[in-house]
């Protein structure tokens, strides 16, 4: 039996649970629009964290914040991607976690985001809680009591 599956649910932290940073898509605050689509696309997310170049998070980035920025009178001006940079799109009223702050707060966060993003007291990206990782976790909790 694994150490997730002996403790109980409400004694899990958003760290228990969470997507390290290193397995998270993400992008930097001055790469071009063009950049930031390209790797939502392919990552097939609809948003994804935005850092610095330390990697301190600064927001996050959505598919639709990129559409409205280059939605023109009749079209979309798709040529504007490459000239426009994250920064001046980003979301920054995020709601962001800890590591050592409970499943259930994370759960809480979750209800209205598909993700949320988890950062240290420097504010430093260590990854994200998402509504998949804490849905198998309970799961795991109501089978492994069967």
């Amino acid at each position: 039996m694994s150490m997730l599956q002996e403790k109980q649910l409400t004694d899990l932290t958003v760290g228990d649970v969470m997507i390290s940073s290193e397995k998270v898509a993400h992008v930097q605050v001055n790469n071009p629009l063009e950049h930031a689509l390209l790797v939502l696309v392919k990552s097939g997310y609809s948003a994804i964290p935005v850092l610095d170049s330390s990697y301190k998070l600064l927001g996050t980035i959505a598919k639709t914040n990129i559409l409205n920025q280059i939605l023109g009178l009749e079209r979309f001006e798709f040529e504007r991607l490459s000239d426009i940079i994250v920064e001046e799109v980003l979301n920054e009223d995020i709601p962001c976690l800890t590591k050592s702050d409970s499943l259930l707060k994370g759960l809480h966060s979750v209800i209205n985001h598909p993700f949320v993003c988890v950062a240290d007291e420097e504010g430093y990206f260590d990854g994200i809680l998402t509504r998949r990782a804490i849905l198998k976790q309970v799961k795991k909790d109501i089978y492994s009591k069967k």
